[in-house]
């Protein structure tokens, strides 16, 4: 597994959609995952250290891990089929080590408030290097795309609450 990072959030300049920008720690790697709105927000908030007065979905989920004597130990991307990423939670309770099926922006929601490690399996990004383009993306398309995610700063495009 490929120890990952949360890079930041950005927007889809066609689609508007949010954006998921993982990086590996050596910052060799970019995962640009799709996103909902909603989880862009979760994500945000964390990352921004947005303290609510009541407890969100991701912070309710975490405590009711611990209540149950789990721990969150990490969340992995385990694979990319037909466009579609998934994910899996990890939580060790008691020493039983338990997987829960996730998508990968609620996993990351949940890694970010438990402090938990966030891994990418290698055939992810071996799969992403093979995928074709997207319908009406040309390989000169790609290469700007990579351009952009290269040059990311997070500053530049972070969500404001």
């Amino acid at each position: 597994m490929i120890e990952m990072k949360v890079f930041g959030l950005a927007l889809d300049e066609d689609t508007q959609a949010p954006v998921l920008i993982l990086k590996d720690v050596e910052d060799t790697i970019t995962l640009p995952i799709w996103i909902g709105a909603m989880e862009a927000m979760a994500i945000s908030l964390t990352l921004n250290e947005v303290k609510l007065p009541r407890p969100m979905t991701h912070d309710l989920l975490l405590t009711a891990l611990g209540l149950l004597g789990g721990t969150v130990r990490a969340v992995s991307v385990t694979e990319l089929k037909e466009g579609t990423f998934f994910a899996v939670i990890s939580v060790d309770q008691g020493g039983k080590l338990i997987e829960i099926d996730a998508r990968p922006s609620d996993a990351v929601a949940l890694a970010l408030r438990a402090g938990a490690s966030i891994l990418v399996d290698p055939k992810v990004i071996a799969s992403l290097s093979e995928a074709k383009p997207k319908p009406g993306a040309s390989a000169e398309g790609e290469d700007k795309w990579a351009d952009i995610l290269e040059s990311y700063n997070p500053d530049d495009t972070k969500y404001k609450m």
